[in-house]
């Protein structure tokens, strides 16, 4: 039997103790990982589903790293895939922000111990005369506070701020926000302050196949959170017969594959005006579909978290209910903030994926609904090129003051961020009668299965 303490860094009052018994399991081992039916299971991100294992054989036990996507160390040192290495009291495994400390080995391995300290751990009775029981008790190796908590060891007062240019970032982090969108979080060594205004972007500065490539990508994070810097990303498709070039467009795949927790990319910035931190004002719309959510999460979490006085009606657009980024924390938001409304529409229904809200794309009847009083508020829009087109000439046919609209594109990868024109595209009568609620709802859109999904 052997005795391992599991150290979470970001719960440190709650310390486990487990016993594992591979040598009476199947193939004598037991499976370390992400996936429920592993004999250990550490659940977080960065672990694989099925990370490593400890095996039982010739009377030693084992640990072996099986092909994790973020590795494995043993008291600090790296060690490589599906190799055996020997475990001794003592020893500290290291997976993903979790600590394995090995403790014992139990009493069938105790006569390969050596030199640990004991301690009288209990009195028995036995046949009438006291005697003392003698177990050994491993030292738990010294752990430095810059592995699991660096600010810890830093004075606040000597942070510095990171304002703009280069810098390059470690990642810390990779959350799936949906089965194709994932969020990499970062930070600086030594750690910096993030500083930049809410709906800003940086650059990647990458080097793939030998070719240097920028790609510019919307912070997602927000800057009232400063000691960590995210950006959500999305998996794109790739077109047939598209082999293993690696285009521009292509960059986000990349990361997806590349990028580990511990890699170190370059990135430059902040950059971009697409920003309600430059236009003040007390009543919000944020509309977007896709991955275009990216800038208005900034906004939002930076809104909620600095307790602006504002009215907030968020509204966005997805494929399917297992499209929607970051739905949990927007409902939670909406739960706990009263003044911010979440609406969402999705314009295809997935077998086994129910859904009770908006379907369809937007029209006016479905902005009337959801912001009745858009023509009151500074509206934010960011998708595709073909849906922030639509949205802008809903907007101009209903009246709306196109000085409080701003948009930024996710059609290409050039960024851009503008203040939409006063001209219309074409001349377009606008509609100010307000309809009946009962008409509004008659009118909604309905699920139509030869509409292609939103792009994102």
């Amino acid at each position: 039997m052997l005795k391992i303490k599991i150290i979470d860094p970001q719960k440190p009052n709650q310390v486990q103790e487990v016993d594992l018994n591979p040598e009476n399991m199947l193939n004598h081992e037991c499976l370390i990982g992400r996936f429920t039916n592993c004999d250990l299971v550490l659940d977080s991100g960065e672990i694989s589903r099925m990370h490593g294992k400890i095996c039982y054989k010739e009377e030693n036990y084992y640990f072996a790293d099986l092909g994790s996507r973020c590795g494995s160390r043993i008291n600090g040192e790296n060690i490589q895939i599906n190799q055996d290495y020997p475990l001794k009291p003592q020893d500290m495994i290291q997976i993903g922000r979790f600590f394995l400390m090995i403790l014992d080995f139990g009493s069938e391995n105790k006569e390969n111990v050596l030199q640990e300290e004991t301690t009288i751990v209990e009195k028995k009775e036995v046949q009438s005369k006291t005697q003392e029981i003698v177990e050994p008790v491993a030292k738990s190796p010294y752990v430095s506070p810059e592995e699991y908590m660096p600010l810890a060891k830093v004075e606040p007062s000597q942070l510095q701020r990171w304002i703009k240019g280069e810098l390059t970032v470690r990642c810390i982090d990779i959350i799936d926000e949906t089965h194709d969108v994932k969020t990499f979080r970062f930070v600086a060594d030594p750690p910096v302050l993030f500083t930049y205004k809410p709906g800003q972007f940086v650059s990647f500065n990458l080097q793939i196949n030998g070719e240097d490539i920028s790609r510019s990508y919307s912070i997602s994070s927000t800057p009232s959170r400063p000691h960590t810097l995210e950006v959500t990303v999305k998996r794109v498709p790739l077109p047939p017969n598209s082999g293993s070039e690696i285009s521009r467009n292509l960059v986000s795949n990349w990361l997806h594959e590349n990028v580990t927790v511990g890699s170190k990319i370059k990135l430059d910035g902040p950059l971009g005006k697409f920003t309600c931190f430059a236009h003040p004002s007390q009543k919000l719309l944020f509309i977007s579909a896709g991955s275009g959510i990216t800038p208005m999460m900034s906004m939002s979490r930076w809104l909620c978290d600095t307790g602006a006085n504002c009215d907030i009606v968020f509204f966005h657009f997805a494929r399917s209910p297992r499209d929607i980024i970051f739905r949990q924390e927007l409902e939670l938001m909406s739960a706990r903030h009263t003044n911010f409304h979440l609406a969402i529409s999705i314009t295809r229904k997935e077998r086994g994926h129910s859904w009770m809200s908006l379907t369809g794309r937007l029209d006016a009847n479905m902005l009337q609904v959801v912001a009745p009083d858009f023509r009151d508020r500074t509206v934010y829009v960011c998708g595709p090129d073909t849906f922030m087109e639509s949205v802008n000439l809903i907007m101009e046919s209903m009246g709306f003051p196109l000085e409080n609209y701003y948009e930024e594109s996710f059609g290409s990868p050039g960024k851009k961020s503008k203040l939409a024109s006063n001209t219309p595209s074409q001349q377009v009568t606008p509609n100010v009668q307000q309809p009946s609620l009962k008409d509004i709802f008659r009118n909604l859109p309905t699920e139509d299965p030869s509409q292609s999904p939103v792009e994102s």
